[in-house]
């Protein structure tokens, strides 16, 4: 027993050598993975799309600050050389390209809010990055999905899946395989070398990290990972909206206070947001430029802020006319309904 000890010694200090190593190639893989320039750059972001409030989210979500969530208790460390993509299933060919192969194609830049489905109202789990990746419908039409698919179930390195509407993936938005975030190869906790992201839905349904399969299926006979568990297998993002400033139970002082905040309804876009203080008429507050309808949107409102303890609230309304629902709802099974609202002290 006593050999047989140390033989598994020697097996665990290889092993963990092993893995040492590969984390090592990885890690260095990506500090020498220079970003190809997009075929087609994304839309200019204008110059009035960035509100010049102290405290409020910036437009662009620095890469260290945007959120993370997923079920990779480890951060898997692939090893880019090594990597491929097949899309299999009901397709009438099977295909897979490599990372240099994804690289060598057209990449198009664009930028995108994505949001989790476990944001709760007025919460931090969202984030506005500029993409850089290839249009994932181009490499479906390669494939040639069969009639009667209506979903793809995207599969992570560690075994993670999500299930896709095929129409969300097929039509006109930036659907794509990102490998750049903010102008920088992704980080590894964000899914180097190459991650999904999808406009207009959940991450839980959409946002795959560490991709290395895309199954053409049906949702009546496949189901993804978080669909087991009670969540619903189609997330459009629900619209919504936040304040940012004043900061819940902030203290502030008599007269003109601004408020601001976002709002977004991805794919779909923000036509209007009001502000409303304690249970008083709604205020129309202006908006920030646009980047895009895929992306969130700053607004601002400047309020005569009388003595004493009041609360703000806010709403949005989408670019199709939908108002904000007040209904509360939990996260679960398909995200928060609700008002943000922040109460605040004026001396």
């Amino acid at each position: 027993w006593a050999g047989a000890g140390a033989g598994l010694g020697v097996l665990a200090a290889a092993g963990g050598q092993l893995i040492s190593a590969g984390i090592r190639a990885t890690d260095a893989a990506r500090a020498r993975f220079p970003l190809p320039a997009a075929a087609v750059p994304g839309s200019p972001i204008p110059a009035g799309a960035a509100l010049d409030i102290p405290g409020l989210s910036p437009l662009i979500t620095p890469n260290t600050d945007f959120y993370r969530i997923d079920t990779a208790l480890t951060v898997p460390r692939i090893d880019p050389a090594t990597w491929t993509l097949k899309i299999t299933g009901m397709v009438e060919q099977e295909v897979e390209i490599g990372f240099a192969e994804l690289l060598a194609l057209p990449l198009e830049e664009s930028t995108t809010t994505l949001t989790c489905v476990s944001n709760a109202v007025g919460g931090d789990l969202i984030g506005n990055a500029t993409w850089l990746g290839y249009p994932i419908r181009l490499l479906l039409a390669q494939a040639r999905p069969l009639d009667g698919a209506d979903m793809v179930l995207s599969r992570s390195e560690d075994g993670w899946t999500a299930s896709t509407p095929l129409a969300v993936l097929t039509d006109r938005r930036n659907a794509i395989l990102a490998v750049g975030m903010n102008g920088e190869p992704l980080p590894l906790e964000h899914g180097y070398p190459v991650r999904m992201v999808v406009p207009g839905l959940y991450g839980y349904v959409s946002a795959t990290k560490w991709v290395v399969e895309l199954n053409v299926t049906r949702f009546d006979q496949a189901t993804a990972y978080w669909t087991t568990r009670g969540w619903t297998a189609q997330g459009p993002v629900k619209l919504s909206s936040r304040i940012d400033v004043p900061r819940r139970n902030a203290d502030v002082r008599a007269g003109p206070v601004t408020v601001a905040g976002v709002a977004w309804s991805q794919h779909v876009g923000i036509r209007g947001v009001q502000v409303q203080v304690d249970d008083g008429e709604w205020n129309d507050a202006s908006l920030a430029d646009p980047i895009s309808v895929d992306t969130w949107r700053q607004w601002s409102w400047v309020w005569a802020a009388p003595a004493g303890r009041h609360t703000l609230r806010v709403r949005a309304t989408d670019a199709a006319g939908l108002v904000q629902t007040s209904e509360r709802r939990d996260v679960i099974p398909d995200g928060a309904t609700g008002l943000h609202s922040s109460p605040v002290t004026v001396a």
